[in-house]
């Protein structure tokens, strides 16, 4: 038996893949859950359905997901156009850096000047740090993964000693910088609820990717320019130009990220104000096969996992670190089967009587 390449692919394969890739992913994940001495089928019904069987839950969920979907749109632009920016983390924390450093220096301000001005500085604060490795891909042809990637720590790096020095809280003396004015503070979303404008917000930033994506030439030019550089430089495209602005826009919704949770959230700059959030954006992104609404429906269902996680932890006393389990494992049974999909198995050929196997020297 071998493997072969599919010369068509029927409509249901995609879903019938995706759903293997769950069921392996349940198998696989309840040998963890079973050996750390909980009943598998109790933590998977906590993992994923208490936390939406509740208004609370619900909430928590939507407050959870809400960073995600912004790494995850913001990978998912840059991927789309063929820009492996790996440095959302990155982005993420400078954007929330830029925001601290406006509302730092003008903390008075009303709220309906502090909040654009602060989703605009986290944007811009993002958008620069996206700038450099955008720039040595375009001129040097440097490879943006490493470079992004390696800018992660230096953020982070950034913000400790920005915490550690001038903007060290002035009241306590503790690493985190001082309370942000009461104009900065953004206003819930639903009423009661610890859910704020900034989830509305990356909704609306996926909504005007979706539209961009499918409905505009710029969104025809970016597929192209990842699916197909050559073809469409050979058509006219832009390819290096296109890509260069994808991850200045990809930086800049990362940053925005970034301003909406020290503004929703925090209400000050901390050390842990990223939860590593612009890395799980790659698995959003990729998940979603880099679609904006399956941004949505996968950062909604890792936000789930991640509110289930804590509820199985407190009730059925297993490591809070299982929840990070499931969803790696789902990352790669999910990215597996939609490669494997594109094969079928194959009974290899008889050889012919007499007939010997061609080198591939002797075929070239």
């Amino acid at each position: 038996m071998r493997l072969v390449r599919r010369g068509h692919e029927p409509a249901w394969l995609p879903v019938a893949a995706v759903a293997v890739a769950v069921l392996v992913t349940v198998a696989l994940s309840a040998i963890p859950i079973r050996l750390a001495g909980a009943n598998p089928r109790a933590a998977f019904e906590r993992y994923l359905l208490v936390p939406l069987s509740s208004t609370l839950g619900l909430y928590e969920v939507m407050l959870t997901a809400t960073p995600l979907l912004f790494t995850g749109i913001a990978v998912a632009i840059a991927f789309r156009a063929g820009y492996w920016n790996i440095g959302a983390e990155g982005q993420f924390l400078m954007g929330a850096v830029g925001t601290t450093a406006v509302a730092l220096n003008a903390p008075d301000l009303p709220s309906w000047a502090a909040l654009p001005l602060g989703f605009v500085a986290g944007g811009l604060g993002g958008l620069a740090w996206a700038w450099l490795p955008a720039w040595l891909k375009r001129r040097g042809a440097i490879d943006e993964v490493v470079t992004t990637l390696l800018l992660n720590p230096v953020a982070l790096l950034v913000v400790q000693g920005l915490l550690n020095g001038p903007w060290r809280n002035s009241e306590t003396g503790f690493t985190d910088s001082d309370r942000f004015g009461a104009g900065y503070d953004l206003p819930p979303l639903i009423s009661g609820s610890r859910v704020h404008w900034g989830f509305g917000v990356a909704v609306v930033i996926v909504v005007i990717t979706w539209f961009v994506f499918t409905k505009t030439a710029v969104g025809m030019q970016i597929r192209a320019s990842g699916q197909a550089p050559d073809a469409a430089k050979f058509s006219g495209i832009p390819v290096a130009r296109l890509r260069f602005r994808s991850a200045l826009v990809s930086g800049a919704v990362a940053g925005a990220g970034g301003a909406s949770q020290v503004m929703g959230v925090q209400h000050q700059l901390t050390q842990g104000i990223s939860n590593n959030y612009g890395y799980t954006g790659i698995i959003v992104a990729t998940l979603a096969a880099l679609s904006p609404v399956g941004v949505v429906l996968v950062a909604v269902l890792l936000a789930d996992i991640a509110v289930g996680a804590e509820n199985v932890s407190l009730v059925l006393q297993v490591p809070t670190q299982l929840g990070a389990i499931f969803a790696a494992l789902l990352l790669l049974t999910v990215l597996s089967a939609m490669e494997l999909r594109h094969y079928r198995l194959a009974r290899s050929g008889r050889r012919r009587h007499g007939a010997t196997p061609v080198s591939a020297e002797e075929a070239s």
